[in-house]
């Protein structure tokens, strides 16, 4: 089996500092400490092909499973979104002595990484963001195609609208792998041939789980009730992001606003790039790894050369 489809490639630890169990992996001890956050529908497995070559170039890597994905425990609190999973990281971090560190996310985790950089704006040096939701200016995004496909917008609105009826309907384990496959084949999320049969199942297999994937819908439940939400997301807040950010796109993605690109360059005014990325989707760190490998570690280049030198 190749590395990047072994489960047990890399150690998995865990921690309770947030009252449940959260795993995650955790290579690299010693160097400039590097969060990377899934988004949905993934587990920390989209990191496979980036954690070994990141850890080589002297980073601290870690790459947890957020709350309710994966091999961590659902919320105790009932609660899965967006805010939640950042006091989770800042938990995390902390636990593991981290002051200051550098987040990399794309899909759910860029919110995350988002709110995280701004709840706790002394914490995260620099930001790396792709594919994932931004705050929209109605005034200076006015010009962009900002409203991502409506054919795409199906499973927004039942996973935010209907969570607990459409979890019913995926009453099976090879049902609820099957509804999570469609998000790496038939939707075009990926470019197009970016994941074969074993990396599907591969990405699926942690869904099988009913519990975790009624959890998994939480973060679109909170778009849409307030009840869903532990408290505000800084996100919605702010129009703009003061955090150093490096913006990557995968223009393939058939579920992203069109021009995601030009609008978090609004949002992020102390950024580099944007950089769109050819024959990628919407699961850049697995589509073109190589690609988000390098530019992260020139991006941190100073930060690297630094804990070098020490």
């Amino acid at each position: 089996m190749p590395d990047d489809l072994r489960p047990d490639r890399y150690h998995v630890a865990s921690t309770d500092v947030r009252g449940f169990r959260q795993a995650f992996v955790h290579e690299g001890a010693g160097g400039v400490p590097l969060l990377l956050v899934h988004g949905w529908p993934e587990t920390k497995r989209i990191w496979w092909r980036n954690i070994a070559a990141l850890a080589a170039a002297g980073f601290e890597v870690i790459a947890p499973d957020l709350r309710g994905f994966g091999e961590s425990d659902v919320g105790l609190d009932g609660y899965h979104d967006v805010v939640s999973h950042s006091r989770d990281l800042e938990a995390l971090l902390r636990a593991l002595g981290h002051a200051r560190v550098v987040v990399c996310g794309g899909d759910l985790g860029g919110p995350v990484i988002q709110d995280l950089s701004l709840r706790f704006p002394e914490f995260v040096d620099r930001m790396v963001l792709f594919n994932s939701p931004v705050p929209f200016d109605k005034e200076r995004m006015a010009a962009m195609n900002t409203r991502a496909p409506r054919d795409a917008a199906d499973y927004f609105r039942r996973q935010g609208l209907e969570p607990d009826a459409l979890a019913a309907e995926l009453a099976t384990p090879g049902q609820r792998r099957r509804y999570i496959a469609t998000f790496y084949t038939s939707r075009f999320w990926a470019h197009p041939g970016s994941f074969d049969d074993a990396a599907v199942d591969f990405m699926t297999e942690p869904f099988g789980d009913a519990a975790k994937l009624r959890a998994s819908f939480g973060g679109y439940e909170s778009a849409f009730s307030e009840k869903a939400r532990s408290e505000p997301p800084m996100v919605a807040a702010l129009k703009q992001n003061p955090t150093r950010t490096l913006i990557l796109f995968g223009a393939s993605d058939h579920v992203l606003y069109p021009d995601f690109d030009r609008m978090a360059a609004v949002v992020f005014p102390d950024h580099v790039g944007p950089y769109l990325l050819r024959d990628c989707g919407h699961f850049l760190q697995w589509e073109q790894a190589g690609i988000l490998n390098n530019t992260l570690i020139s991006f941190c280049g100073d930060l690297l050369a630094a804990r070098r030198d020490a």
